[in-house]
């Protein structure tokens, strides 16, 4: 498969670029910072510079044209404030979004946020955060696109496990940004996953099981 990477420098990304790669596949990174660019060739990864905030979407077209799917991994990050979970949480996500469509690229997976069903109110930062995610799910789902929404828990740096707890909801709890990069590959194998939303955790159930008890139910979006 050919998949870009939108935020391929962050820690999730990363880790799927090593998987990806690792398997033969190839890996389109966007990233904005030049100096981020032999981390991704060390990972496997081509590295392209695009800004997710600045840039046009006529930008994101042509880096990602060709693409058999394209993955948003980006994020503004913990030490960022409100302004920037708006620029880069919802509006670099919605910017990838229009250039899937433009560029031909129907296979979206967006990583997004467990606690988007119901974002909270207020202009405390990650209340503000949270509603910048789920704004972006929402856009998504309405696009017509073949996407799937992965909404991991609190992240660690834990080694994978391979074992999840998986469904439309879970209880809260923890995950290795690992897992969710092993999850986030996954999905891209499986049409089941298509039109799909789903929380995940760390568990007990291997990741492709977990997967395929997903796929059973019927409850989408």
């Amino acid at each position: 498969m050919d998949i870009a990477i939108a935020g391929a420098h962050g820690q999730v990304a990363r880790h799927m670029n090593r998987l990806l790669a690792g398997r033969g596949d190839r890996v389109r990174g966007l990233i904005r910072k030049p100096d981020q660019a032999d981390d991704l060739r060390s990972d496997g990864a081509e590295p392209l510079v695009i800004d997710l905030e600045d840039r046009a979407v006529d930008d994101y077209v042509e880096a990602i044209r060709g693409a058999d799917a394209v993955v948003f991994a980006a994020g503004a990050g913990p030490g960022s404030g409100a302004p920037r979970k708006e620029t880069v949480d919802y509006g670099a996500a919605a910017k990838l979004l229009q250039a899937a469509r433009a560029a031909g690229v129907r296979r979206y997976v967006m990583i997004s946020a467990l606690g988007t069903d119901d974002p909270p109110e207020g202009d405390e930062v990650f209340s503000v955060y949270l509603r910048a995610k789920a704004r972006a799910d929402r856009e998504l789902m309405a696009s017509g696109l073949a996407w799937t929404i992965v909404r991991p828990g609190r992240l660690t740096d834990d080694p994978a496990t391979g074992r999840v707890a998986l469904a439309r909801h879970v209880e809260r709890g923890a995950i290795p940004r690992a897992d969710v990069a092993a999850v986030a590959v996954a999905t891209l194998d499986r049409d089941g996953t298509i039109g799909r939303v789903f929380e995940v955790v760390g568990g007990d159930t291997p990741i492709a099981e977990a997967l395929s008890a997903l796929e059973r139910q019927p409850d989408r979006g």
